[in-house]
């Protein structure tokens, strides 16, 4: 149905509503009273139709009113002059009525739109912020990539390599190897493959930290227990390791193997950077809300704007000489903080580094 024809029907429905309405109340209430209640008709037609069609409504009640309440009724003639006031007043008041209600109605349409927008621009921001994470997942998806492929091209390679190689020399008839020459062959061959082990756990190790799926199995352990276990698994490298630990030593809910390879790999990490005549400290205390590991180098320190970035996956250090993925510090702080700990570093360039491993202790009276 066209809008102009619905608009005319509301107007000579709210005109007969109102009609009705004064003829149930005129037995009780002076009819001159009731002309005020076709502000009832005007009023809605003003908020939903606008102010052109509530002035016409105003115009046909007052008509409506003088034809069947004001003498002599059934005409339009009026047989008390001051009743045309009484008319006119009305229709002036239904118009100024009309006309507030429609500003109304356009100001709450305004809000309406600005509303409207307001929560567009939201939905937009919202959208974007959404492909913003998107793309910076991407963006570290490739990076990862990027790096896996880098550590597949070098580290993996290097001592596939050292083992083919090493392995090739054995096998040849033609060459004529010595006791020593076959020692030696086969010390790199049990090298290079410790280290293509080493980096191949240290890639799973990663790959199930990145999907979440490196849930610890937690049991309570005393944490020396946890630090001479991973003494042990450094083999001669432990003798240039200096160990503190306290009378009562500090227990802790954890994984044990995951929390035995954080600190393997912050100690080689230590190991690595430090100088070969200076040992690396291992200090245990405990709070009364934290057990505490402090591995202090001597090496040339992480310089604060590095302290973040090397917990990175596939972060390299600065020095030239050093090898490896890039994945042990990454790794550490991925199993410390599935433990329910912190892992991070204290550092003044040139005066070596302080790791600090913090996990929740245990108290005596919390059921193992």
């Amino acid at each position: 149905m066209d809008r102009r024809l619905q608009a005319a029907f509301a107007c000579v429905g709210a005109v007969a509503a109102v009609t009705g309405l004064i003829f149930a109340l005129k037995p009780f209430v002076p009819v001159l009273s009731l002309v005020v209640l076709y502000v009832l008709a005007v009023l809605p037609v003003a908020i939903v139709w606008g102010l052109p069609y509530a002035v016409a409504v105003s115009i046909a009640s007052m008509i409506a009113f003088n034809f069947f309440f004001l003498a002599p009724v059934h005409t339009l003639a009026l047989q008390d002059s001051r009743n045309w006031l009484v008319l006119v007043v009305f229709v002036v008041t239904a118009v100024v009525v009309s006309e507030l209600a429609a500003r109304s109605r356009r100001r709450a349409h305004e809000a309406a739109m600005h509303a409207e927008a307001a929560t567009a621009l939201l939905e937009e921001r919202e959208r974007l912020a959404q492909e913003a994470l998107e793309a910076e997942a991407l963006r570290r998806a490739d990076v990862i990539k990027t790096a896996l492929l880098r550590a597949v091209s070098h580290d993996l390679r290097t001592p596939l390599m050292a083992i083919s190689a090493s392995a090739s020399a054995l096998a040849r008839r033609d060459l004529s190897i010595d006791d020593a020459d076959r020692a030696e062959l086969l010390a790199t061959i049990l090298d290079a493959s410790q280290r293509l082990d080493h980096l191949v756990g240290n890639l799973l190790d990663l790959s199930r930290l990145e999907a979440g799926a490196a849930r610890p199995e937690q049991e309570v352990r005393e944490l020396d227990d946890l630090v001479l276990a991973a003494l042990d698994e450094l083999g001669e490298s432990a003798r240039r390791v200096d160990v503190s630990l306290p009378e009562t030593p500090p227990a802790v809910r954890v994984d044990a193997h995951q929390i035995e390879r954080v600190l393997v790999n912050v100690l080689e990490n230590a190991l690595k950077y430090s100088p070969r005549e200076e040992p690396v400290h291992v200090h245990v205390s405990a709070t009364p809300s934290d057990a505490l590991v402090r591995i202090v180098d001597r090496g040339p320190g992480v310089p604060p704007g590095e302290r973040e970035r090397i917990f990175e996956p596939f972060h390299r250090g600065q020095r030239a000489d050093t090898a490896g993925a890039g994945l042990g510090l990454a790794i550490a702080r991925g199993f410390t903080e599935a433990n329910g700990g912190r892992l991070w570093v204290e550092s003044l360039a040139g005066q070596g580094a302080a790791f600090v491993l913090s996990l929740p202790v245990v108290h005596a009276d919390v059921p193992v």
